[in-house]
């Protein structure tokens, strides 16, 4: 009898333990309101609020549109960050009409944009910074006020100043993750105090790149070639890791789209961070954890909001699989394993 009752408490065990993991398999959100046409989205909470910036043109003019949600389905466009692109980037960058990839943080009692301008295909680009005191349009304290530029590179550079990532270390201090295509993704010290650049380490570290496959095609003139596709970093801390998302291979081309979200981690902020095979991102390593599907293409360009008191979510864009076009996509992570797990609308 006994040897039968712990064969049944055992049994009982085993089918909750296995309930309990099938209830933090990821939930992927029904977005509805003005989720379409979000691009490269950046995600943050203030008050009962969630707050998406997105790359481009914001309806109506202006640059980086804001979308709102209460509870994380129904979106909103409730405003935009600036009405016209800084004077101080025409000048830089003649040709450019749209701003990129907006990174959106919270730290020294402001809220933190950076910010990308390049022209497609060229590595000529800035990354910027712009602050506010609130997110909320409606405070008299709301006003986005432009800092300029925080680093470029130039064409005889190996790396594209472009897709930029804030993140904490350990131990309180900022860092800047950046790149696409050419040498891949790069980070930079942060001045904690201004949000710059840090002007006693001027280290470009090295944290992925993509490997040159066998026979690879040679680039379009001008253009960089298709395998050094890596770009969109976001880094995280979990569990006494930092987990580098990147977006592989090719956005922008609606149907056409080939965008893949891959991940990596490191004890270590600044690297070296491997797959869950152990091979080095600075090698061309990387897991994959968002593939396409019948519904939706490409997905990719994403952040992730860490959220201590909820569920941490990834939340990035992917391509309707019948238009084209680009749409606001959230999936809560799933960490079982010491690896996140996410999900894509079906």
């Amino acid at each position: 009898m006994a040897k039968r009752w712990l064969a049944a408490v055992l049994a009982l065990g085993v089918l909750m333990s296995g309930t309990a993991c099938r209830a933090e398999d990821p939930h992927v959100y029904a977005l509805t309101g003005d989720a379409a046409g979000t691009h490269d989205p950046s995600i943050i909470k203030e008050g009962g609020t969630w707050y998406v910036f997105a790359t481009g043109k914001a309806p109506g003019g202006g640059q980086f549109a804001v979308r709102c949600s209460t509870d994380l389905e129904k979106w909103t466009r409730c405003g935009q960050v600036f009405d016209a692109i800084p004077g101080w980037i025409h000048e830089k960058s003649p040709g450019t009409e749209e701003l990129w990839a907006p990174d959106i943080s919270y730290g020294n009692g402001e809220y933190r944009m950076y910010y990308a301008y390049s022209l497609f295909g060229k590595n000529t680009s800035g990354i910027a910074l712009a602050v506010n005191k609130t997110l909320d349009s409606k405070s008299p304290e709301y006003k986005w006020v432009d800092k300029g530029l925080v680093l470029e590179s130039k064409a005889e550079d190996n790396f594209n100043a472009i897709d930029p990532n804030f993140i904490r270390d350990e131990k309180g201090r900022g860092w800047l993750a950046f790149g696409s295509f050419w040498d891949g993704i790069k980070m930079r010290r942060l001045d904690d105090a201004t949000g710059l650049v840090s002007k006693e380490d001027g280290t470009v570290y090295a944290l992925a790149r993509r490997a040159m496959p066998p026979g690879a095609a040679p680039a379009p003139p001008g253009l960089p070639p298709d395998w050094e596709a890596v770009e969109a970093p976001f880094i995280v801390r979990h569990g006494g890791y930092f987990y580098l998302f990147t977006s592989w291979d090719l956005c922008c081309r609606g149907l056409k789209s080939t965008y893949r979200t891959m991940v990596g981690r490191s004890k270590v902020v600044t690297g070296p961070y491997v797959d869950e095979a152990g091979k080095a991102l600075a090698e061309g390593g990387g897991t994959q954890i968002l593939f396409p599907n019948a519904k939706w293409l490409g997905p990719g360009g994403e952040s992730v909001l860490m959220d201590p008191k909820g569920k941490d979510l990834l939340v990035y864009h992917a391509y309707d699989a019948k238009t084209g076009k680009p749409s606001l996509q959230i999936s809560t992570i799933d960490w079982a394993g010491g690896w996140p797990k996410v999900g894509l609308e079906k």
